[in-house]
This record gives structure tokens, sequence and C-alpha cells, in this order.
């Protein structure tokens, strides 16, 4: 289970106040899927990095039960001067799961050969998203923070992606951001809008995914 609990979230970019979660209060319920709805702009990144605690809120709280993912893809905390195998390592050793274990899943799974051992700097930013992927995928989460993740690699890599997601969903729960209605119906029964600030939850994806296009129609 995931709560937000009156959760407010305010930039301010070259003076002006924008305001991407507007005194939210919501439940991600546990063990379910859900899709997260908005328009470009409309702060869903900003939120899953709320959730996963990589963005503080400017006020209210996020309460959670059970483990979360840090959003499934996102490179950004691999250091650029460690090899992919030497970052893996790392993320191993602060959830504390089996390093080996973590470390073949990584290699056989990100596809990345010689380049594995090598600086990620030196990475592609489809190579970076293959291991962040991996990564993401070698840890056993309770829920999964996934933004845009079908978008990486080739479509032969794409599917690998879907079946091993679709393998952790057996036993957990996420959150899914994608532009594709056709990802969302097969990964998701529930979806969530977020529009000016404000989150509407609904219980039947279709729902959700109905009022996403009366918004982009407006």
């Amino acid at each position: 289970m995931i709560h937000l609990d009156h959760l407010t979230k305010t930039f301010i970019l070259k003076g002006q106040r924008r305001t991407v979660a507007d005194d939210i209060t919501a439940t991600f319920p546990t063990g379910l899927s859900v899709a997260l709805l908005g328009r470009n702009g409309a702060g869903k990144s900003s939120l899953l990095k709320m959730i996963a605690g990589t963005l503080d809120p400017t006020s209210g709280q996020i309460l959670s039960t059970g483990t979360i993912s840090f959003p499934v893809g996102f490179a950004g905390s691999f250091h650029g001067d460690l090899s992919g195998a030497q970052n893996a390592r790392f993320v191993a050793r602060i959830y504390g799961v089996d390093t080996e274990e973590l470390l073949a899943f990584v290699e056989d799974f990100a596809e990345m050969g010689k380049y594995f051992h090598m600086p990620f700097r030196t990475y592609s930013s489809g190579m970076r998203a293959r291991l962040a992927f991996g990564v993401s995928m070698a840890i056993p989460f309770d829920t999964y923070l996934v933004d845009e993740v079908t978008a990486v690699g080739d479509a032969a890599f794409r599917t690998k992606s879907g079946i091993v997601f679709r393998d952790r969903m057996a036993s957990a729960g996420a959150i899914v951001v994608s532009h594709s209605m056709a990802v969302l119906r097969e990964l998701c029964s529930a979806g969530a809008v977020l529009e000016n600030g404000k989150l509407h939850y609904y219980e039947n994806l279709e729902d959700a995914i109905r009022h996403h296009h009366q918004n982009m129609a407006a």
C-alpha cells in the first residue's frame, strides 16, 4: 500500500511557481498494477520520484507498506567512473541482495558484452537504460515504479523486458507511466489521472483512460 497524505509539490522556475501535486490524498492498493496517466509536463515523473524518495515534497507525506523500487529504468544514480558491473554490485549491497546473483542476472539480461565492464560514462543512452532496467528487475520489490521503460531498446529487447516485468508482477504491484494505451492495458488493471496537480484514482483502467482522453481533447 502507498498512501499520499496531503501531498504537495511546487517548483519555482524562472520566478514562476508551478504546482505538480496540489494537496493530493490518494491510496495505491497493495499488489495492484496502476497506470499513471497525464499529459506531458503534468508531473508524473516527479510523482514517481517522490514516491521513490528521491524527490522531497513541498508538504505532506507518503506512507507505505512493503518495499518500493527506484523508478525502473532510471540511471541517474549510477557513478560514471564505475563500470556497469561495479555499479550493479554497489546497488546489490545497498539493498542487501546477493551480489553475485544480481550481477549474473544483469549481465545476462542487459546483453552488453564487454561494455558491462567498462565505465558507465562511456555508455550510450540505450546501454544506460538496459543496465538500469536490468538492475531494477534483479531486485524483488513489493511495488515497482515504471517510467516509460517499454521504450527501451529494439523490438526484441522490449519483448524480453515485457516478459521479465510481467513475471515480477505475478508477486508485486506497480505504478506505470507510459504513453502507450496498449502497454497500459496489458500491464495494468487500475488507473490514476494527474491533471493540474490533482490526482483522480479509478479502480477500472478504462475509466481512467477515458478521463485522460477527455483531458487531452479539451
